[in-house]
């Protein structure tokens, strides 16, 4: 794994303080960080988040998503808890990069949803690689997690890595004209669940 940890600062945020850290994967020539606020060196699970980049939904308040929308509740949970990790990886439109997102957009304006969208362009419905967590993981000393998220993906990845995800708190999103189908998809294609008795 070429994953190596670079530096740390503090970063203030809306929801406070966090510190964030900065790990470069010159291989894949990709930077990604992670947030963290409290002592994560207590012994009990750390309310953590693994989530990747959206710009469309992150930086430009896109509607069509729920990757904003999801990224901010799970800052203001940790901020709320007072204590946990963000992991914000650079995989945009599930590791198919931006431009690739964009040509996906423009699949779906023409009727297809979100994975047919991929695998038109010639994806699979998701190419994200969550090994690279690990020199992530082990860095911060994380065993234990409490994971907001909707992706059982996400939570085999991470066991498969090691980690004890010990709780799966979903994250519920608002449906819109603009990402029902999308949330649909993801559901119904992709498995992802969006209550906690799924």
């Amino acid at each position: 794994m070429t994953v190596h940890f670079v530096a740390s600062s503090r970063l203030p945020t809306a929801w406070g303080v966090f510190t964030m850290h900065g790990f470069e994967d010159p291989k894949a020539n990709k930077e990604h960080v992670v947030l963290t606020l409290g002592d994560l060196s207590e012994d009990k699970p750390v309310l953590a988040r693994v989530h990747s980049e959206c710009l469309t939904g992150d930086a430009l308040f896109s509607l069509r998503c729920d990757g904003g929308t999801q990224l901010q509740a799970a800052l203001r949970e940790i901020a709320r808890e007072g204590r946990g990790v963000l992991f914000y990886l650079r995989q945009e439109g599930r590791g198919i990069g931006l431009m690739n997102k964009v040509k996906a957009y423009r699949l779906q304006d023409e009727g297809a949803d979100t994975v047919q969208a991929n695998e038109q362009l010639g994806f699979g419905a998701d190419m994200r690689d969550y090994s690279i967590l690990k020199p992530m993981l082990d860095h911060l000393a994380i065993r234990r997690v409490r994971l907001m998220t909707n992706n059982p993906r996400k939570m085999a990845a991470l066991e498969k890595l090691g980690i004890n995800v010990v709780e799966r708190l979903p994250l519920r999103s608002d449906s819109n004209p603009h990402n029902a189908k999308y949330l649909l998809t993801k559901g119904s294609k992709l498995g992802h669940l969006f209550s906690d008795g799924d």
